[in-house]
């Protein structure tokens, strides 16, 4: 057993995860190929944003806004079902999975049905479908591609719109191969051939065809159906019954709500304008001329929604349009793949989704993010996932207990202390191989872990002798948190000396660490006791305009993000507002600096130049700052030093 199994309390579920994680790190070929698929996913998006000149603020704020509205109103299900009768259609409310598959078992056992040709649905996956009704003697048959490919490899989607994004071609010919009895090639083309031909017969014999909706519109009981395949218009159009599936939280009141998430849905998935196939359905017409047969059955899934919907910690994943964008930044999630980062629904909106509507103890892979908050920034809906997912790990947590490493760094505010005031011992304690290994076998701190140095001058006492500053432009309270007041104080020496030379009038008071491992480790009242205590100390430095900067980016992105959810009020309103990153506050004004980059370290003989190494795939992608913590100090450090470089000596 390692040390970091030795920390942990090893729930049967966590080992579970443990192993899957193992083998996911592991399987390098299949994370090359999915972290691919996730960059080019985020490099289309930004392309199409720049491209259209896209204001993707006000696009969240359009989508929350109906979404909020549309999630929060009970009557609108009853009026899209009324619609839905009045345009001959049936519906039935499913009160749990189970209620929806045997409303379909119903329905084939009363046509006769033995073939359901299925297009890609998300909420049919939440409630196993396919492998439900294999019990009853009824086959279905997944025939979007990507959703093919999985159901003939026998597994989950790994993306929610990508959901075989970790296959390669090869593997992808041979089960193919296997499906329509003869030997495809590894050729884009020849699969894409051999498919439509398998699929063909399928569209044409079957008995029913069962598709999801991506929006309900109340006011006329019509469904959208976006695809970039043509399969489903053939799955809604050919066979006799015609059935869906929606999720209650999908209905909107008019459609001008569906046009704006139509909008929302492809720029964030896919990059596109507009997905290739926007379908519209209201009925189930008739087929050359014949209505003989015909029907068309909603399905309105609850499923847990009406809890999610009546909790407040959760209300808000129901705004979700499943764009899969937050999967497509998520540094845990872009490596370990949605079969590690997920259950049915993967990924950082999977977690709340996953803990709601197939329990907790199926959510444990919530303990993989890394709380950098990057999927609220991408959200197109503008969605609070890492409150939720904060939430799921508290609830977790409570149930299973805390895991010892997560214990060890949410003390990091004490130990920060303790090695500064014992520095230079500290930190030649720390570079001690016995002393790492004892840090493994105890807390589980991969002996391998980079840790920073400390300081025993600390930030408050090194910039007294520098004063409080002129005022002239502004009045500033400088945060430096553990790393800028322990770590490396002379970084946030620095930051204040740029400060002060650019005419602010600046104070560094005494408050606690930001507190962002409480959050990171589900200890939310942890979390929202530190948050009062310096939210309460800002108050006078608010209360005379001063703003909050600092160099810290996990810092300003709880001021911003998270204290207000912690501590809601006006004071909390008023420190988000206020709240900046450190350049960020300073850039308009770099040209009133001297600005002297740093002389580059000298390279041995014979090596390569950093700037012309090619880096690996993975080494490649630039996260934003707040999610790697190690190299957000390095970046800081540098561009620091090339506006104020270091005092000789």
């Amino acid at each position: 057993m390692t040390g970091v199994e030795a920390s942990v309390r090893m729930t049967n579920n966590r080992q579970v995860l443990l192993s899957k994680l193992r083998r996911a790190l592991k399987d390098n070929e299949s994370s090359e190929r999915f972290w691919a698929a996730m960059t080019k996913a985020r490099a289309n998006r930004t392309a199409l944003l720049e491209k259209e000149h896209l204001d993707m603020h006000a696009i969240k704020e359009s989508n929350k806004a109906i979404k909020d509205s549309s999630v929060a109103d009970g009557r609108l299900v009853e009026e899209f079902a009324e619609n839905v009768r009045r345009n001959g259609g049936q519906v039935f409310f499913a009160k749990t999975g189970a209620d929806a598959i045997r409303y379909v078992e119903d329905v084939s056992k009363r046509v006769g049905a033995k073939l359901i040709v299925k297009s890609k649905s998300l909420t049919s996956d939440e409630i196993d479908f396919s492998h439900e009704l294999e019990k009853s003697g009824v086959s279905s048959v997944e025939t979007d591609l990507g959703e093919l490919i999985i159901q003939l490899a026998g597994e989950t989607p790994v993306h929610l719109v990508m959901p075989a994004a970790h296959k390669s071609l090869g593997q992808i010919a041979r089960l193919v191969s296997g499906a329509v009895g003869s030997e495809v090639p590894p050729e884009d083309q020849a699969v894409l051939a051999a498919v439509r031909g398998y699929l063909r017969r399928l569209f044409l014999t079957a008995d029913i065809g069962v598709s999801g909706a991506n929006i309900g519109v109340a006011e006329t009981g019509s469904i959208v159906i976006e695809t970039n395949e043509g399969n489903g218009r053939l799955v809604t159009s050919v066979p006799k019954v015609h059935l869906v599936i929606i999720g209650m939280e999908k209905i909107v009141p008019k459609w001008e709500d569906a046009a704006y998430l139509v909008k929302g849905h492809s720029s964030s998935a896919t990059g596109q304008n507009m997905t290739v196939y926007v379908s519209v359905i209201t009925k189930h017409g008739p087929l050359a001329g014949s209505t003989e047969g015909r029907e068309y059955h909603v399905v309105v899934l609850d499923n847990g929604r009406s809890k999610m919907r009546d909790d407040p910690s959760f209300s808000e994943a129901l705004n979700c349009i499943r764009c899969g964008a937050c999967m497509n930044v998520c540094p845990t999630y872009g490596i370990a793949g949605g079969h590690t980062f997920g259950y049915i629904y993967p990924g950082p909106i999977g977690i709340p989704w996953t803990a709601e509507v197939h329990g907790l103890d199926k959510a444990t892979f919530a303990h993989l993010c890394v709380s950098c908050g990057l999927c609220k920034e991408i959200c197109p809906v503008d969605i609070n996932i890492p409150m939720m997912i904060a939430k799921v790990k508290e609830e977790e947590v409570k149930e299973n207990g805390q895991l010892g490493v997560n214990d060890f760094f949410m003390a990091s505010e004490g130990l920060a202390k303790l090695a500064s005031a014992t520095a230079p011992l500290s930190n030649w304690a720390l570079r001690r191989a016995a002393t790492r290994a004892i840090m493994e076998s105890l807390f589980g701190v991969d002996r391998r872990r980079t840790l920073p140095t400390f300081s025993r001058k600390r930030l408050r006492e090194r910039i007294a002798p520098l004063g409080s500053g002129s005022g002239e432009r502004g009045k500033v309270v400088f945060f430096p948190d553990v790393y800028a007041d322990y770590n490396d104080p002379e970084l946030g020496v620095r930051a204040v000396r740029i400060l002060l030379s650019l005419g602010y009038r600046v104070e560094v008071p005494a408050l606690r660490w930001s507190g962002m491992p409480y959050i990171s480790y589900g200890e939310i009242a942890k979390a929202a006791s530190v948050a009062k205590k310096n939210l309460e100390a800002l108050r006078p430095y608010l209360d005379q305009g001063f703003s909050l900067v600092s160099t810290e980016p996990t810092a300003v992105y709880m001021f911003k993000e998270v204290y207000p959810t912690l501590a809601p009020g006006e004071l909390a309103e008023r420190a988000r507002g206020s709240s900046h990153p450190f350049f960020g506050y300073i850039q308009d004004r770099l040209g009133d600096l001297e600005l002297r980059p740093p002389s580059p370290p000298a390279m041995p003989s014979g090596s390569t130049s950093p700037a012309t190494t090619a880096p690996s795939r993975r080494g490649s992608q630039r996260w934003p700052s707040c999610a790697l913590r190690g190299t957000t100090s390095r970046w800081w450090r540098t561009g620091l030093a090339a506006a104020w470089p270091a005092p000789s000596g």
